[in-house]
């Protein structure tokens, strides 16, 4: 791994400090070139900390085996930023998750000047704060989501419907690292489903994005089976890095049976996502018995709590300060994180939602 783009390495976590410049990336797959699909992104394969290869995502059917089971995220992704203002200051609300007593989470952010189209975190609040809408919305501030934390805070909107206010006038969350604003379609996983309640996701979860119908196809002909699940992602905290807040998620019961009858024949469950490991994990019992769930998870999931279904991670790449790399370290171990994200930045591959990804399989002879 080259010194010049790597400023360091995290004294606990052994990752890399910073991003190099260059490696996020700005504009999905299929927007780089003639005849680029969304499946034209690289794929970085750990198996345990024993080797670490890189291969074209087109390439997952072959590398799993018959009998694995993919558990995938069907959250839609909602155009959840929208234009407002806060007395004579103007600003973007990006809104972030519905409370169940019809509050919703938001974050308050100031625009960019100088990344048109882009965002900056600015403090919450203050409480009884009336925030100005377009169509004729309003939101009031009320309290923040946690004690001592001041980005995100509980407001009430002027009127029931929030997502027909999202469908009218909100757009994709849109952060620095990427080049221009995209359509919402750009956003959307091909696992997408929508519900009757509009309900959906601040942010994509992004590690479904480079699937496509015929990439589907041809690891169901492979004998890769494919199991859903629903977890509606919050605002992820980009720059403060805070663990993540709870989140709305729903484990069928046929998934459940899935996963549960693939573990007992000793075969492997691969979560698409750190959301499909949130939710997963969180309906599984002590006894690693997955029970059909649903409701709010706040379950963080960390080297020392381990996991107790999932024996592989397809994720994208992480900043380095991200608490998702303690998921990453409790399904693979540390020294499989570190040793992908040295060949990461070694092979030059590509950082965010649009950029390449990393399956991480436990080691089989450690397990």
């Amino acid at each position: 791994m080259s010194g010049e783009g790597v400023r360091g390495v995290r004294e606990k976590g052994l990752h890399i400090r910073d991003i190099p410049p260059g490696l996020s990336a700005r504009v999905p797959a299929e927007q780089r070139g003639p005849g680029l699909g969304r499946d034209s992104v690289r794929l970085l394969v750990s198996r345990g900390s024993r080797e670490v290869s890189l291969h074209a995502f087109r390439e997952l059917p072959g590398l799993l085996r018959a009998g694995d089971l993919l558990v995938v995220n069907t959250s839609p992704t909602l155009p959840a930023a929208v234009d407002a203002r806060l007395g004579g200051e103007e600003l973007v609300v990006h809104f972030s998750t519905r409370g169940e007593d019809g509050r919703w989470a938001v974050e308050l952010r100031d625009r960019d000047r100088v990344a048109r189209g882009t965002t900056r975190p600015r403090p919450g609040g203050p409480a009884g704060a009336g925030v100005e809408l377009p169509g004729g919305w309003s939101l009031v501030l009320e309290e923040p989501l946690a004690p001592g934390a001041d980005r995100l805070w509980w407001a009430r909107p002027s009127a029931d419907g929030v997502p027909a206010l999202l469908r009218s006038y909100g757009r994709p969350i849109r952060y620095a690292h990427t080049e221009r604003d995209q359509p919402l379609s750009a956003y959307q996983t091909v696992f997408a489903v929508a519900g009757a309640d509009g309900a959906g996701s601040a942010e994509m979860p992004s590690a479904g994005r480079p699937f496509t119908a015929e990439l589907v196809a041809e690891l169901v002909r492979r004998g890769v089976g494919l199991a859903p699940l629903t977890l509606h992602t919050g605002v992820a905290s980009q720059e403060a890095h805070e663990p993540p807040y709870p989140e709305r998620y729903e484990v069928p019961a046929a998934t459940a049976l899935l996963v549960d009858a693939a573990r007992a024949a000793g075969r492997r469950v691969i979560a698409v996502g750190t959301t499909a490991v949130r939710a997963l994990e969180s309906a599984a019992g002590p006894d690693g018995v997955v029970r059909a769930a649903g409701g709010w998870t706040g379950l963080v999931v960390t080297p020392e709590r381990g996991v107790r279904v999932v024996d592989g991670l397809l994720t994208g790449l992480h900043e380095p300060q991200a608490s998702h790399l303690l998921m990453l370290e409790a399904v693979a171990g540390r020294e499989a994180v570190r040793l992908g994200y040295a060949e990461a930045v070694a092979r030059l591959c590509l950082w965010h939602e649009f950029g390449d990804l990393h399956l991480l399989l436990k080691d089989e002879i450690a397990h």
